[in-house]
């Protein structure tokens, strides 16, 4: 990957690190459901000045309902459910194995035996993390989280198929899709009195909170982000999101004290050892440095 590549991928997972610690305060004033609602109106708001993108309906649903509304109605309960919100950035992060995997299913894209030995690197991370369940992690909340990252590896596989697109308005229509369905899910299981209530307590962080996942997180992050799976292959690009786990850990522990025991972090540091197998071409640095 080009260097400036490099530097908007970290940029976005250090948006989406920190998202984290913004959904765990919207959360205490708004109900996952409400507050998928809430993110994607405000991020769709832009239709009204943003022309479609020409990408054909059928797939246009099929993105919004993984890339954006699976991935988010499932995280959003993972974390009322038991899912810290540090560690729920760690977990998310199986979302690049199940790209990796989807990806060579149904695209063909052969992975590397470099992609494979960091792939397996970083899962046994994951699998440390997976290992230290109970007490501020629940089993639920666990399996949440794995449903919300194999929906976001099935958006990135379908993204990766849209061809050349601009991704800004793509990002912006693909966020009608949620709402409608996140708001009929939010009626049948959160109930009318916990919707009004929600907005009869809340305040002018509570509305920030959904301004920061609406505009950083989702227009700004999954536009650069659609943008750089345009440019290369999915197992190229999904790897990176291992780094959101560094941020969202860092300021899960900074803005809400969290903690985590040692298991925890000997699986964050194989995950970032994963990553740079995965995206750094260690092997030919390796050659240039024998030969001088």
């Amino acid at each position: 990957m080009a260097p400036r590549h490099i530097a908007l991928a970290v940029l976005v997972t250090a948006v989406w690190g920190f998202n984290f610690v913004v959904i765990h305060v919207g959360l205490e004033t708004f109900p996952p459901l409400l507050l998928t609602v809430l993110r994607f109106v405000v991020a769709a708001l832009p239709v009204l000045v943003v022309r479609p993108p020409k990408v054909p309906l059928r797939r246009m649903l099929a993105i919004g309902l993984t890339w954006f509304l699976g991935q988010f109605v499932f995280i959003f309960i993972a974390m009322t459910k038991g899912m810290p919100p540090g560690l729920a950035s760690l977990t998310l992060q199986a979302q690049a194995f199940f790209t990796i995997l989807i990806a060579a299913l149904v695209l063909r894209e052969r992975p590397s035996a470099r992609q494979l030995t960091g792939v397996m690197v970083a899962f046994c991370g994951l699998a440390l993390i997976g290992f230290s369940v109970g007490g501020d992690m629940t089993l639920l909340g666990l399996g949440l989280t794995m449903c919300a990252a194999l929906s976001w590896g099935v958006g990135n596989v379908l993204m990766r198929g849209t061809g050349k697109v601009d991704m800004l308005p793509m990002v912006v229509w693909l966020s009608l899709v949620p709402p409608l369905p996140a708001f009929a899910l939010s009626l049948v299981f959160e109930g009318w009195p916990a919707i009004t209530s929600a907005f009869a307590h809340a305040d002018l962080l509570a509305y920030g909170t959904v301004l920061y996942l609406a505009v950083p997180t989702t227009l700004i992050g999954f536009g650069i982000w659609g943008h750089l799976l345009n440019l290369y292959p999915a197992g190229t690009v999904a790897p990176f999101s291992l780094l959101v786990p560094l941020f969202g850990t860092l300021s899960a522990a900074l803005v809400l004290g969290e903690r985590f025991p040692p298991l925890r972090f000997a699986g964050m540091g194989l995950i970032v050892c994963g990553l740079l197998i995965l995206a750094l071409p260690l092997g030919r640095w390796l050659r240039r440095v024998r030969k001088a």
